[in-house]
């Protein structure tokens, strides 16, 4: 939660859930979980959300991994595979994703996967960069 504007508590994970369930039933797609191969320890969530930027409904590719995870390319593997998904199933036009200035990392599995900085935004209050990738761009 270190690039979240806040930690969540019990009240406010139980409100994540939700959110998510409501995403699946309208819009059809979500964060899903990631499992190591093995199947036996979720070690993040990768997915397709709906998002409002200043104006603009796009969506994006979010992601959130252990720290324990990180650096092994995991995030990397999970984002491209979604992109993939929101461009070949759900008919996107363009993805993006939403990342703090100050993390690196989420911005490297970005850059990995070819998206490029669009532009910087205020999102709940916080800078954020918007990462971007058009369909013409994806391949």
């Amino acid at each position: 939660m270190r690039f979240y504007p806040k930690t969540f508590g019990p009240a406010d994970a139980k409100q994540w859930v939700a959110r998510n369930q409501r995403r699946y039933r309208e819009d059809g797609y979500g964060l899903f979980a990631v499992m190591l191969k093995d199947g036996e320890q979720v070690i993040g969530d990768c997915g397709i959300i709906k998002q409002n930027v200043v104006g603009e409904t796009a969506m994006e590719v979010g992601y959130h991994f252990r720290r324990d995870q990180w650096g092994r390319g995991y995030a990397t593997e999970a984002a491209r595979a979604c992109m993939g998904l929101a461009f070949d199933s759900f008919g996107a036009d363009k993805v993006i994703s939403l990342i703090r200035h100050e993390n690196v990392p989420s911005r490297r599995v970005a850059e990995r996967n070819g998206m490029k900085l669009e532009r910087e935004v205020m999102h709940y209050g916080l800078p954020h960069l918007v990462y971007a990738m058009k369909r013409e761009e994806y391949g």
